[in-house]
């Protein structure tokens, strides 16, 4: 049989009616399938939530099938919040850890125990004004504290299952060494501001340094110039201070005193040299108090301000705010501490080889009594005006076998030099200073033009 006429033979066609059977099978799921959408649409948009995900089937999918949460979604999610509140308090002074939990409002029975935490009392009972303590706690209830303890370490204090516990961070320093100039044109503090020199970076270079060679209360005078190489401070790359001068020139009516830091490797010697090694200091400073106006000098025929008769002056006095610090000129020990006549309040040291210092018209003493030992440098007093003067100022007199001397010129001891067997370490240390020193100096005369190279002498290690 032809292909054709198989194909033909297996085919049957339908009947009418059963055409139209099938028709009406067809009418009827859809129909349904239209009744049951609506229904389920009609309860999804009615029914609960939570009767919503009972019902509504879960699907399952493989984890490479798991859909990307959209950026909207994720904005929208409620971050979890931080542990408490987070307090910074600066110490201000006479300001305690009590006080200072009180003010907050914070748990007094908090701070008891962390008082008790091992290393944690005595650096929490030692504040200091300008300090700042960090407390997160929640409605009092202290969760971490926190003070800078030095330079390089915090104090951390924690809650913990057991109660608090302490530990340290450290937070390492790194210093840049750096170089400055300045012209005195008014006041050494004017010029220090122009050459971005803080004040006191130049207290140190005016009393530490250069304080023993020049009177920087009378004979610092327009013209006179100054150049430092010092350390700049820096905590994960930020500037937070000043360091140490590392080497210094000052020009003084012409000549050039120059001074260099030296630190040995035992850690004997710490101070400023000369370039040749002979120290900065002398036994005896030449102002007890940091630089100020001379308001009377050393006068054997002064007039008295207040009894208006030709008196002997036989020391130097020092004008100042009343509580400016009165230091100790030298090593010695106290001879007298009390009242005495016209110089009221008065402080008398003795130093050996005859030599006696007088610091009188104090407003208060230092902690100090008769027989103390004192060294250079160290606070006997503030300045006032009791006894018979006119205004706050410090009266300071300098005594060789009780005759009186003036304090601005006479001769004073030098300081013990750098013992022979620290020479080769000095000057390997310092010789790379003062070539910094040269440099930062060279800079500064070009700058200031050529009669100021004109205008400097040979360098003087003191007068």
């Amino acid at each position: 049989m032809p292909p054709d006429s198989r194909i033909a033979a297996d085919y049957k066609p339908k009947s009418a009616p059963a055409t139209a059977a099938t028709h009406a099978r067809w009418f009827l799921s859809c129909l349904a399938l239209t009744l049951i959408g609506g229904v389920t649409l009609y309860r999804i948009t009615t029914a609960p939530p939570e009767e919503l995900e009972s019902t509504l089937p879960v699907p399952t999918l493989a984890p490479g099938d798991l859909p990307l949460q959209r950026t909207d979604d994720l904005l929208a999610t409620p971050m979890p919040k931080p542990l408490g509140e987070t307090v910074e308090f600066t110490v201000r002074r006479n300001d305690t850890l009590d006080r200072i939990f009180r003010q907050l409002q914070l748990s007094l029975a908090d701070l008891a125990d962390i008082r008790d935490v091992k290393s944690a009392r005595e650096q929490l009972d030692q504040l200091r004004p300008g300090d700042v303590i960090t407390v997160v706690h929640d409605d009092g209830a202290v969760h971490s504290l926190q003070r800078r303890v030095s330079e390089t370490q915090i104090l951390n204090i924690t809650r913990g299952d057991a109660g608090f516990a302490a530990d340290f961070i450290n937070t390492p320093v790194s210093t840049r060494v750096v170089h400055a100039q300045g012209t005195i044109r008014t006041s050494l503090f004017v010029a220090a501001r122009a050459a971005g020199i803080g004040s006191e970076m130049i207290m140190r270079l005016a009393n530490d340094i250069f304080g023993w060679k020049i009177d920087f209360a009378l004979e610092i005078q327009p013209g006179d110039r100054f150049v430092i190489v010092y350390e700049q401070k820096y905590r994960d790359g930020k500037y937070i201070g000043d360091g140490r001068i590392l080497a210094a020139d000052f020009i003084n009516d012409g000549t050039l005193f120059r001074a260099v830091y030296y630190h040995s490797a035992d850690g004997a010697i710490d101070d400023y040299f000369a370039p040749d090694g002979r120290s900065m200091r002398r036994q005896f400073l030449r102002a007890p108090l940091d630089f100020t106006r001379i308001s009377s000098n050393f006068d054997p025929a002064r007039r008295h301000p207040i009894l208006n008769t030709i008196r002997a002056h036989k020391g130097v006095d020092y004008a100042a705010s009343t509580g400016t610090v009165i230091k100790a000129a030298g090593d010695g020990r106290a001879a007298f501490v009390g009242l005495q006549g016209g110089y009221g309040r008065v402080v008398i040291l003795e130093h050996g080889a005859g030599i006696s210092t007088l610091y009188g018209h104090m407003s208060r003493f230092a902690k100090l009594r008769v027989g103390q030992r004192v060294k250079q440098g160290e606070t006997i007093g503030y300045v006032g005006m009791s006894g018979a003067a006119t205004g706050p100022h410090l009266h300071y007199e300098y005594r060789v076998n009780g005759v009186h001397k003036n304090p601005r010129t006479v001769p004073l001891p030098d300081a013990s030099p750098i013992p022979a067997q620290y020479l080769a370490e000095f000057h390997s240390q310092s010789d790379t200073m003062l070539a910094q020193l040269d440099q930062a100096r060279d800079e500064a005369v070009v700058a200031a033009g050529p009669q100021a190279a004109d205008a400097v002498t040979q360098p003087l290690a003191g007068k």
